[in-house]
């Protein structure tokens, strides 16, 4: 009789999600490419139905996701930080971050649709309504050319803008450069073991690359500036020095981050903000970086840092130590909805990166959210469940799978 009574009180109830039930059953992912770069786009199912979506970062390989499933079935996924403690163990510093980062996105979105919540809210509520983007934009050798391109995305609503301005102008410019034969190849030496030298003239004519730009673009505008080159300490603060009079929002990884001491002497040395951290994994490794104040912008990729709720705790962290913090990220619209919900919960954020501005149809990869999803260089922060969009794009997803690897969230045996 109790049988019965239970199942006529709970026919018009919906019972989807009951979330102290709620286990995860499988890990699957789709390989896309120009979304704007490739990626992995990951699916966590559960017994009840539910879906959680997250991401793997740019350039990595799905199997950094794919290889936790043991360690993810049979878990709650609302046990956020019990879950990620298990599988923290998996990830590493870059690329390798990306499957951990990824699946915490995915445990976000599930907790959230479980609880009815969106995901800021499960990091402690929101600072802000809306998220501020700035425009990474791909370079080019004339600087008037280049101020041209800047202007249309500055047209377009954005408020912030990055372009790169290092050593890769100066190749073919003679006088510029002292470099041992082989250094224009060589991508792998650390900046300071390279010997590559740029001389006075070299640092004129980036300081005049730079003024030609905001010539152009004007200074109600925020300029970051990134790539710079494996050139090492005494290069780099030249440069910085140069670079004073363009106000940038900041410099950009002149120096690897590994570098504590040498990135503390370049920030004291200059008068720009310093900014770095996009391939550091974990909020600990971030600390010897701000406990020095050696840095003025904390530049994390939640892709690679950890997550929504871990890089919230490095936001905190930073914030402690009066440093901004920033998000580098090159993704699709599911991680970088994963970045909104932590940038609305993260007082001391300045920006989140988009690298898809010439990529028209990447606001439609994910339904029920604006169209365009960046509006006067701004993401309103969604107020819906989870990551807040409704689904993904199937169509569209199958469009631009990876022809190197086309998986379309087929069963794994991970």
């Amino acid at each position: 009789m109790s049988t019965s009574t239970s199942t006529i009180s709970e026919e018009y109830v919906s019972t989807a999600s009951r979330p102290s039930a709620l286990r995860i059953t499988d890990v699957r992912v789709a390989n896309l490419h120009g979304v704007p770069f490739r990626s992995s786009i990951v699916r966590i199912d559960t017994n009840q139905g539910l879906v959680g979506y997250g991401e793997v970062r740019d350039q990595a390989s799905a199997t950094y996701a794919l290889m936790l499933k043991s360690r993810l079935v049979g878990e709650n996924p609302c046990n956020l930080d019990k879950v990620f403690r298990k599988i923290k163990q998996f990830g590493h510093h870059g690329r390798q971050g990306g499957g951990v980062c990824g699946i915490e996105m995915a445990l976000m979105d599930l907790a959230g649709k479980a609880y009815g919540v969106p995901a800021y809210a499960l990091v402690g509520g929101r600072f802000r309504d809306t998220v501020r983007c700035y425009a990474d934009t791909p370079s080019l050798a004339d600087p008037e050319a280049m101020g041209q391109r800047l202007l249309e995305r500055k047209q377009r609503g954005f408020t912030m803008l990055k372009m790169d301005v290092g050593i890769d102008l100066l190749w073919d410019v003679p006088g510029t450069l002292i470099a041992p034969a082989g250094a224009r190849e060589d991508k792998s030496t650390m900046h300071p073991f390279t010997g590559i030298q740029v001389t006075p003239k070299g640092v004129d004519y980036l300081a005049s690359y730079v003024e030609k730009v905001r010539a152009v673009v004007g200074y109600d505008v925020a300029i970051a500036a990134d790539h710079f080159g494996h050139i090492a300490l005494d290069s780099c603060i030249r440069i910085g020095r140069a670079l004073e009079p363009f106000t940038l929002a900041w410099i950009e990884d002149l120096i690897p981050w590994q570098f504590t001491d040498q990135w503390r002497q370049l920030t004291e040395a200059v008068a720009v903000p310093t900014c770095t951290g996009e391939d550091i994994y974990l909020a600990e490794n971030f600390k010897p970086l701000l406990d020095a104040g050696a840095i003025r912008v904390v530049h994390p990729d939640p892709a690679t840092s950890g997550g929504i709720a871990e890089t919230k705790r490095l936001g905190d962290y930073a914030q402690e130590r009066g440093v901004a913090m920033a998000l580098h990220l090159a993704a699709s619209p599911v991680a970088t909805m994963a970045c909104v919900h932590l940038a609305a919960a993260t007082e001391n954020f300045l920006a989140l990166e988009h690298h898809a501005a010439d990529v028209p149809f990447w606001s439609e990869l994910v339904t029920d959210l604006p169209r365009p999803l960046i509006q006067n260089g701004e993401i309103v922060v969604p107020e819906t469940p989870g990551l807040g969009f409704g689904d993904i794009n199937e169509d569209l997803f199958r469009a631009q799978l990876d022809p190197r690897d086309p998986v379309f969230f087929a069963e794994t045996t991970h």
